[in-house]
């Protein structure tokens, strides 16, 4: 008999994203390789790392190698600024290039094209004019990441295919239901989170407040959506106090996230486990 076909779905939550790299230990050490795999903004990034042959082990490697050292990300964020007035400010806000970011920190990391990985990967973005969400799965893969990861006041939004793209965790931070129909079981990673106060402040900063009602709307989405459809199996990272750009706590994030690799494993074998003996049901969703 062969084994289950094992869908992997890594959602958005920017810094709180870096819990997906325990998740993907749990598969190496499991020795499963999904089938396939789909990502939401920082999603799409541990996604496309993992499905171009990193192990999860490696893709910790780069993520503290890559903020690591404080002063030398800030330089090289100074060094991606905007080189015009004209370009530095949308409104009143200075927006970062998505791919010069990503040509910074993680392009030598990942091949051109999704032809080249090594795992089907689905990559979520939002159409910004029309509302909707889009699915990328062919061509050049950067872009992809980038109109993925673009949150809005901090990335400018990428132009693909006569559309205007932006971080797909506004319409889909849990993209579960972007995977092949061809996955027989599916494993969810909601990294979301919540808005936290500063130590010693009530009210949220102007900045806060603007990543907090993201959170609240990814929050939201996903409740909805698992009302009436559900991963096999549901893994969240514990309740942290880690905002949305908490990058330098890289280090920190991964030794909190730590114990979920253990939890993935134990309930990833246990779902395998039922689907051969055959008492798995769908509808008896487990979420840890």
């Amino acid at each position: 008999m062969t084994s289950p076909r094992i869908g992997l779905a890594l959602g958005g939550g920017g810094a709180r994203g870096l819990s997906h790299i325990p998740v993907l230990q749990a598969f190496d050490e499991l020795g499963i390789k999904p089938h396939a795999i789909s990502g939401a903004s920082i999603g799409a990034i541990m996604g496309a790392a993992y499905a171009s042959g990193l192990s999860g082990l490696e893709i910790e490697t780069v993520a503290l190698d890559t903020f690591g050292e404080r002063n030398k990300v800030l330089s090289s964020l100074w060094q991606l600024r905007p080189r015009k007035w004209s370009q530095m400010f949308s409104g009143s806000l200075i927006q970062f290039d998505p791919m010069t970011v990503l040509d910074l920190f993680v392009s030598k990391h990942l091949p051109d094209d999704f032809a080249d990985l090594g795992i089907p990967l689905a990559v979520i973005a939002a159409d910004y004019y029309s509302c909707s969400e889009v699915v990328l799965d062919t061509g050049p893969l950067l872009p992809a990441i980038a109109a993925s990861i673009a949150i809005p006041a901090v990335f400018r939004p990428i132009e693909r295919d006569g559309k205007v793209l932006i971080d797909g965790g506004v319409v889909n931070p849990l993209p579960f239901d972007a995977l092949t129909k061809t996955c027989d079981l599916i494993v969810a990673v909601d990294v979301v989170g919540a808005p936290v106060p500063r130590e010693g402040k009530v009210l949220p900063s102007a900045f806060d407040s603007l990543f907090g009602a993201s959170q609240i709307l990814m929050q939201t989405i996903t409740r909805e959506k698992l009302k009436s459809r559900h991963p096999d199996l549901l893994l969240r990272p514990a309740d942290d106090s880690v905002k949305v750009l908490d990058f330098f706590q890289t280090r920190t994030i991964l030794e909190n996230a730590a114990p979920l690799k253990e939890l993935a494993k134990h309930e990833i074998e246990k779902l395998l486990k039922m689907a051969d003996t055959g008492s798995f049901h769908n509808s008896n969703t487990r979420q840890q």
